[in-house]
């Protein structure tokens, strides 16, 4: 009686700590499998970027001629997103633009159009949408140019310096084209509007050149220095127009 006692004790003593066991792995596993869970959600974080189009117009040129008495100008922009880091890009503008020289005066008019492609170097964080891109853009101007007046050089100028001969000659179908490196940034400012500045740095690859004469400035390539190089600069203003969406999923 006494060993079936004691066999009954152990046995429920060897019961009773199975239970507990079997109570307690339920209750470290679930514990377990939400902390991995959790882990896994803070590891991989999901978001969508959007896609669309930008269009603005270019505050330099535009409020230049308020300035400038010799400059009036307009230039609307507008890039594409292509895929995460590749825009399409174009500029379209007109230039009315007086040249005063040291021995003449001239005055260039046209229009002139820019596309090509912006690379963004920029990783934004959740939700930011800035840009700090370098691209490439092709360019291609159609203008007329016209000789307001003009100084016969003087090699001994005793008597001083002869006076300027007005003149009013004007050369029609010029045209010239080239290639351009832009870098620039644009800023998300509140809700689709940015605003952006670039630079370029131009080589001509065609010039159309009036007889005996020069093309001092070319609508949307500037004034050409030492023939064949340019330089421009760009401050605009842009609304981003979103079309559709695609999700992103980092780690």
């Amino acid at each position: 009686m006494k060993h079936m006692l004691k066999y009954f004790s152990s046995l429920c003593l060897l019961l009773m700590v199975t239970l507990a066991q079997a109570q307690e792995k339920p209750a470290v596993k679930p514990n377990s499998e939400a902390s991995t869970q959790e882990e896994i959600q803070d590891s991989i974080q999901v978001k969508k970027d959007r896609y669309g189009l930008r269009v603005g117009v270019d505050l330099f040129k535009l409020t230049r001629g308020f300035y400038d008495k010799n400059y009036k100008g307009i230039e609307l922009t507008g890039d594409f997103r292509w895929n995460k880091k590749y825009f399409l890009a174009a500029e379209l503008g007109n230039e009315n633009k007086t040249t005063e020289d040291d021995r003449l005066t001239t005055n260039s008019k046209g229009s002139y159009l820019k596309a090509g492609f912006d690379y963004n170097m920029y990783e934004n964080w959740l939700d930011m949408e800035n840009i700090i891109s370098v691209g490439l853009r092709y360019g291609f101007s159609s203008f007329s140019e016209e000789l307001n007046s003009y100084k016969i050089y003087n090699a001994h100028p005793y008597w001083g310096e002869l006076p300027a001969i007005p003149a009013s000659e004007k050369f029609n179908g010029l045209s010239a084209s080239w290639l351009e490196v832009v870098t620039g940034m644009k800023a998300k400012m509140f809700n689709n509007v940015f605003v952006g500045f670039s630079v370029q740095l131009k080589t001509l690859i065609t010039n159309k050149k009036p007889d005996g004469f020069d093309n001092l400035y070319i609508p949307g390539f500037n004034r050409t220095y030492n023939g064949s190089f340019g330089i421009g600069f760009n401050y605009s203003v842009t609304y981003f127009i979103p079309l559709y969406k695609k999700k992103v999923i980092s780690k």
